[in-house]
């Protein structure tokens, strides 16, 4: 007796069979141009997804959500006649990896390695179609040789503002190129980790501690390589219109490049030979302006302090630097605040106005400082309250609404130049105003800083810069890569500089120059993934021209045709992967603008308890688990039919039990077991026709899946086949054509199954067909869709007594006809008279007897 029966198929020999033939085949690997195997009358599609860190946890069932929308589609799109790139690799580098190696004294490439070895195995026992033969990962040399290559483009180049657009810095005819660099050196505040002993961005940062470890954070000022991607920002921002993305994805890209018109105001410091300059968006309220507020950190603090404040001003700053930016912007904390004890003179009323410091202003924003006019400001209003401050109303609301506290456009009041304008008018006037008087001038401000681009950290792509007689310059492309040297010791220094710098023999370059001992962050290796996935063996180029031409081709301007993964990404990995696109582009190195056409978010996984899935909370669930107990094809089935990809959804067990029993209906409507216990082609399969109502039914079914699969509706692509597996399950015969079909459209779903099913029935119907995945996606006839048959329902006194199927032309004198000779109506109608009958077309006959 088989061990089949113990399962309601048997998925676990099916399910490793087909993994394996698919790779001894090699199935979906796509060749590039001029490779064997390549057919350029194909149309390409590029279906990417954002390839995962492989940490040591391995998958849980949240991950693979999007991987299984990627790999419908794209063996849809293969089914469809496409040459699809459906690529896999690994965003290696990282902290915790580094952290292990702190703790354990392991080397990070050998846990890394280990890692991906498991995530490996996981993805690939899911049946996904990706192209093996492309898999890359960030830590590679091969690899990190040309994200080292990118940033020697940027180093080498400049953003003309004549041309818009990054030229080599060659083409600079200034003085002195390195003040224009698009990578640049800069001492910059930043979020510093003593015990990490690494710098942190913002969004690591929690509570004024490191996301990872949970350790203090403090502010303070050091060396940081610097990415010019504020030179790039308008472009960013336009070239948002062209992209087919969600339109909160674009929102949260606006909000956070932050462009924003207004004016830039001077103010005089009383007794000091400097001025504060302001950046505002209302230069209309400046009459209302009643104090300034600087970043504890800015320049000019220590300038004008006073004896008696030092001490509180002191205090202040030491507690700001514990703070991250985050935390420091969050506008529903209490404002706090000190006075400086030095006063302004506002350009427009001439009055001396008190300067403050506080949190909320940060200096990596506009200018680090920001005028008060409390009357129209919400936050200077909280704060003018706390610390009484004057309040000034200077703009008078057109509405009901009162002055004071109003913050939108109005009519100037208060404001000699301007009283009496509008808004819009006073804006133009008084900027016109303030810059006769060399006091101010129309500007263009952006929330978008340059981008902090280097870590203290060992496990990172090495910067090919070597320093020399106090100034920096790149090394040739042929010393490339620049490999860190092995360390016994991976603990941060304690000092700020960086864990290679322990590297005594490494560091010394030449008896003149040392090298740079920052790494790169984690986000470099992710900026360009997607363009070595287009040719990832290439040892000349980091894409070859003629394969990145090919994959990222197409009428609009981003290259990879459909991008998948989640909403964490959504600002910061997009922004700095179009600012690389960007400035290949302009240097001529790839062919596209953008590199990401179409972007899907899927929503978040919960686990079955309604919380996000945690180790803390026990509430993960192993993808393997899963697949041990129903099978991969019902785990991707079941990530799919939870609900639609974009939304959160919770977890649930009894769910994949249901989606594993509507394939155990699809297996048993073919196969039937012998008196042996083995499988074995069900005797009702038979080469004959389908009938109308089966037609009807199948053609139904396609063109349901195939919408639904265009318009990322998986799970109710799933819902019409399950409608159409009960529509056959009763049926005395089955026709083939009809089984075939099914199965090509099951095939992106479940690939498992619908292999071996279709591979039984080539086998037992005496064709070569060949694998269904090779197969050619059905096409539906709307013809075969009309209605032209409507059920009928036979009343007799108003209870239904029958049904009937009747052309849906038919008139009421047929129906009446066919109802009243109609055998079980006959019967019961028999010995009585019948008053009259009603028709109701389309719908019903009800018989009125006595």
């Amino acid at each position: 007796m088989s061990s089949d029966r113990r399962k309601p198929y048997p998925f676990d020999r099916i399910e490793p069979k087909w993994q394996a033939t698919w790779d001894e085949r090699q199935l979906f690997h796509a060749p590039n141009p001029g490779e064997k195997g390549f057919d350029c009358a194909k149309p390409k599609f590029y279906v990417l997804d954002m390839f995962p860190y492989p940490s040591g946890a391995g998958l849980h069932v949240g991950h693979p959500e999007g991987y299984t929308a990627t790999d419908i589609v794209a063996r849809y799109k293969r089914l469809r006649g496409f040459n699809v790139l459906h690529p896999m690799g690994w965003d290696a580098f990282g902290l915790p990896a580094e952290q292990y190696a702190i703790k354990t004294g392991q080397h990070p490439a050998i846990t890394t390695r280990e890692n991906v070895a498991k995530f490996q195995s996981q993805l690939k026992r899911i049946g996904f179609s990706y192209d093996w033969q492309r898999e890359i990962n960030t830590t590679d040399r091969t690899y990190y040789k040309w994200t080292q290559w990118i940033f020697l483009q940027i180093y080498n180049s400049w953003f003309n503002r004549e041309t818009n657009r990054a030229e080599p810095i060659s083409t600079y005819r200034g003085t002195d190129p390195d003040s224009v660099r698009l990578a640049y050196v800069a001492d910059v505040p930043v979020n510093w980790c003593p015990e990490l002993g690494t710098v942190l961005a913002n969004e690591e940062v929690v509570d004024g501690k490191s996301e990872v470890g949970g350790f203090p954070v403090v502010r303070r000022p050091m060396r940081q390589w610097m990415l010019r991607i504020t030179a790039f920002a308008d472009r960013l921002l336009e070239g948002l219109d062209e992209l087919d993305w969600p339109a909160g994805i674009k929102l949260l890209q606006r909000n956070w490049i932050g462009r924003s018109q207004g004016a830039e105001i001077d103010f005089k410091i009383e007794n000091v030979d400097q001025q504060i300059r302001v950046f505002t968006t209302r230069p209309d309220t400046v009459y209302g302006g009643t104090f300034l507020v600087l970043a504890p950190e800015h320049s000019l603090v220590d300038l004008i302090v006073t004896e008696e404040q030092w001490p509180a001003v002191r205090e202040y700053r030491e507690r700001a630097a514990r703070k991250s930016e985050l935390e420091r912007a969050d506008l529903s904390k209490e404002k706090t605040g000190v006075f400086t004890g030095a006063y302004a003179i506002n350009p427009a009323t001439n009055e001396k106005i008190p300067i403050w410091i506080a949190d909320y202003v940060l200096l990596g924003y506009g200018t680090g400082a920001i005028g008060g006019v409390p009357a129209h400001d919400e936050r200077d209003l909280e704060f003018a309250k706390k610390f009484d401050l004057p309040i000034v109303v200077v703009v008078q609301p057109t509405g009901d609404e009162p002055a004071f506290g109003f913050t939108g456009e109005g009519i100037a009041i208060n404001s000699p130049i301007i009283n009496g304008l509008t808004s819009a008018e006073a804006k133009k006037k008084i900027t016109a105003w303030l810059e006769e008087r060399g006091s101010g001038k129309r500007a263009i401000n952006y929330k978008l800083r340059d981008w902090l681009f280097s870590r203290q950290r060992y496990w990172g792509e090495p910067f090919p810069i070597v320093w020399e007689n106090g100034k920096h310059r790149a090394l040739q492309e042929k010393e490339l890569p620049v490999v860190s040297p092995p360390l016994d010791d991976y603990k941060p220094t304690g000092t700020g500089e960086p864990p290679l710098a322990k590297a005594k023999e490494w560091i010394r370059y030449s008896d003149q120059a040392m090298r740079e001992t920052n790494t790169m962050p984690q986000w470099a290796g992710s900026c360009w993934y997607y363009l070595r996935f287009c040719d990832p063996h290439n040892d000349e180029r980091f894409v070859g021209e003629e394969a990145e031409r090919y994959w990222m081709r197409g009428d609009k301007p981003g290259g990879v045709d459909l991008y998948v993964g989640g909403t964490e990404h959504a600002v910061l990995h997009l922004l700095y992967a179009r600012f690389w696109q960007k400035v290949l582009f302009d240097l001529g190195y790839v062919s596209k603008p953008e590199p990401f056409q179409r972007l899907v978010n899927q929503g978040i996984i919960l686990g079955e308890d309604n919380q996000k899935m945690s180790k803390s909370r026990g509430n993960i669930v192993n993808p393997d688990d899963v697949i041990d107990q129903h099978g991969a094809d019902a785990f991707r089935c079941y990530e799919m039919f939870m609900g639609p990809l974009e939304q959160m959804k919770p977890w649930s067990m009894r769910g994949v039990e249901g989606v594993a029993r509507f394939l155990a209906r699809v297996w048993r409507l073919l196969m039937t077991e012998n008196q042996t216990g083995e499988w074995e082609l069900s005797k009702r399969i038979k080469a004959i026709d389908a009938n109308k109502p089966q037609q009807k039914l199948l053609h139904a079914t396609i063109k349901k899946v195939t919408e639904d699969i265009e318009s990322f509706s998986f799970n109710t692509a799933i819902s019409q086949m399950m409608i159409f597996v009960n529509g056959f399950t009763n049926a005395e015969a089955i026709p083939l054509s009809a089984m075939r079909t099914f199965l090509i459209l099951l095939n992106p779903f479940a690939p498992h199954i619908s292999s071996e099913l279709s591979e039984r029935l080539s086998a037992e119907f005496g064709d070569a067909r060949g694998d269904v995945t090779q197969q050619s996606w059905p096409a539906y006839d709307e013809r075969l869709l009309i209605e032209d048959e409507v059920e009928i329902v036979i009343q007799i006194n108003g209870k239904l007594r029958d049904r009937i199927r009747m052309p849906i032309m038919a008139t009421e004198a047929e129906l009446k006809a066919i109802a009243l000779s109609n055998p079980k109506i006959q019967d019961r109608i028999a010995g009585k008279a019948v008053g009259k009958v009603i028709v109701v077309p389309k719908k019903l006959v009800n018989i009125v007897v006595t």
